[in-house]
């Protein structure tokens, strides 16, 4: 599991690629589909595991509507206990709340949350919609949903591939170009990769895609 709130390259979005209104739009959006997702999901669907390692569909929703839930003060004193590791805390705090919350009380954190000014430590609205994209493939995509991302969501979130993005989630791209298929984006050089646009973005958060997608 990696916080994707923590990515200190999504701090340096090239301006050109920084989302403004649109970014903000995005991440509304974002934040109101995924819970009609979540409300036609089985219990068995919510236990099933998600692309983010380590945790099922219910910690990652637990985890995506946690900076809503949490006060700033609450969570200077998580973070304490958990000894100053982010990543602990997070990881913590998600499997709690997962076993804590409902579905139906996971799906209306986000869905009641929509237009909440939450951002991550840093990387503003692109890093916040970069978060909801992420997280939310994690599930639809593990679940085979076929949920896809609006391209103009997409290529705000591929704006922040960068070294450090890739270093930050261990994704290993050396000699690697990722070419979408389906927009105008690619990113590396070397042996080709060409798939659908938010595959890419999986692989380049270091996530392993499906056996049968990682296979197309």
């Amino acid at each position: 599991m990696t916080d994707l709130g923590t990515d200190p390259g999504l701090a340096d979005v090239h301006p050109a690629r920084r989302p403004g209104e649109a970014g903000l739009l995005g991440h509304c959006d974002e934040v109101l589909q995924l819970p009609q997702v979540h409300d036609g999901l089985t219990e068995r669907q919510w236990d099933a595991p998600s692309l983010c390692g380590g945790w099922r569909v219910r910690e990652v929703a637990a985890h995506m509507s946690m900076g809503f839930r949490y006060a700033f003060g609450r969570t200077a004193l998580e973070l304490v206990r958990a000894g100053g590791s982010l990543h602990r805390m997070t990881d913590r705090l998600a499997r709690r709340d997962a076993v804590a919350l409902t579905p139906r009380q996971l799906a209306a954190a986000l869905r009641d949350n929509a237009r909440h000014p939450w951002r991550p430590p840093v990387g503003g609205l692109a890093a916040a919609l970069g978060h909801d994209v992420v997280h939310g493939l994690d599930i639809t995509v593990a679940l085979g949903l076929g949920r896809e991302v609006p391209e103009e969501r997409l290529r705000i979130v591929l704006g922040t591939v960068a070294p450090r993005t890739l270093r930050f989630f261990g994704a290993d791209l050396a000699d690697v170009e990722l070419r979408a298929t389906d927009l105008e984006w690619s990113y590396g050089t070397g042996s080709r990769v060409a798939r659908p646009a938010q595959e890419l973005l999986l692989l380049a958060y270091g996530r392993a895609l499906p056996e049968a997608r990682a296979e197309h």
